[in-house]
């Protein structure tokens, strides 16, 4: 049963029980998800089968209130003593649950898996046997590739990076090739060393959507040893209506991405922060395409600052990394996306539906 005598502000973890020396911990953040988070911890507990003795999951109920998404982890826990753990906090949004499920892992590495989503299970047996195998090397991040699950539609779509990062081996950032458009490392494609994480002093903001974006971007420059397994082990599921990446809630949600974008431009200046230029090139690449939302989502909406919104978060750009700027605002993106006027908005626009429609991003 759920506890209700701790204080309201403190995370609740009801389990005394743990795995020795956890492998890896899968942090899990839940909220009202009672209708779809047993698929993704069934698919980790299935996965894991011939590690379970390795293994930790984290479920973070963040004050889910409209169903039994509390109850629900608790019976979990229950079921997998010292595996599982459900922990309940007050709402504080994903960041929180993540910083959370951060705060408590006791696992080498560290893995969010959203509830709506799950992983693959061959895929995962995979790699927990590789990550076992690399335990010893303090490596600070395994990516994996991931997969668009488009359901209602029948779809789905890999992003991988065969043939851009060397495989079956340690390697640093300089023996990385060019990233493609879509090919940005998001949440879904990396396990981080959990002590990396804390080192730097990871926290993401409170009540905040697009989390993700700075949980992957910031951690980059601390990141020296790299191993990239060949596997689609995400599965990304997309397709409702509600869902934080569905194009009209992200409108909706602009001034979010205004923020988060704000927040990465604050966390570094590329040139002088990040000193491989394969990096920088790369974080480069991540920050345009942030900037690209901003603009392509402002030029969607029908708030009446947009315009003044879209000028804004560039002049932020240019006042707090001159250079970068220029890199991005004259690149094809930062060009195609802020012509002016009724012609260079429809451009915009259609260059993204296009792009949306081609990469099946959301």
């Amino acid at each position: 049963m759920r506890s209700e005598t701790i204080p309201p502000q403190q995370p609740v973890c009801t389990d005394t029980q743990s795995v020795q020396d956890p492998l890896i911990t899968f942090a899990i953040p839940c909220f009202n998800a009672a209708e779809y988070m047993d698929h993704c911890i069934q698919s980790i507990v299935r996965g894991s089968s011939n590690f379970l003795d390795r293994i930790e999951i984290i479920i973070v109920d963040d004050g889910s209130q409209k169903d039994d998404t509390g109850a629900k982890a608790d019976r979990w826990q229950e079921e997998y003593p010292g595996i599982i753990k459900a922990i309940h906090q007050e709402n504080g949004g994903h960041g929180q649950a993540v910083n959370t499920g951060l705060e408590y892992a006791q696992g080498r590495y560290f893995k969010v898996v959203d509830a709506d989503d799950w992983l693959d299970e061959q895929s995962l047996k995979l790699t927990l046997v590789r990550l076992k195998w690399l335990s010893g090397s303090k490596l600070d991040l395994l990516i994996t590739n991931y997969v668009y699950e488009k359901t209602d539609q029948g779809k789905d779509k890999a992003i991988r990076y065969k043939g851009l990062l060397p495989e079956g081996r340690i390697f640093g950032w300089n023996e990385s090739k060019r990233f493609k458009l879509q090919q940005n490392l998001l949440m879904h494609a990396v396990i981080y060393r959990t002590e990396l994480l804390r080192e730097i002093g990871l926290k993401l903001p409170k009540h905040t959507f697009y989390v993700d974006n700075i949980f992957v971007y910031v951690p980059l420059p601390a990141v020296k040893r790299i191993f990239y397994l060949d596997t689609d082990l995400y599965r990304y599921y997309i397709g409702r209506a509600d869902q934080s990446v569905n194009e009209k809630v992200m409108v909706g949600r602009v001034e979010q991405q205004l923020f988060i974008t704000r927040f990465m431009i604050d966390s570094f200046r590329l040139k002088e922060d990040v000193e491989d230029p394969h990096l920088r090139i790369y974080m480069t690449h991540y920050l345009s395409m942030m900037m690209t939302i901003c603009s392509v989502f402002l030029r969607l909406s029908e708030r009446e600052d947009a315009e003044e919104q879209r000028l804004a978060i560039w002049a932020y750009l240019k006042e707090k990394d001159p250079g970068i700027y220029a890199k991005i605002r004259g690149g094809f993106l930062g060009l195609g996306t802020n012509i002016p006027g009724i012609g260079g908005k429809w451009l915009a626009i259609t260059g993204y539906h296009l792009a949306q429609r081609l990469f099946r991003f959301n």
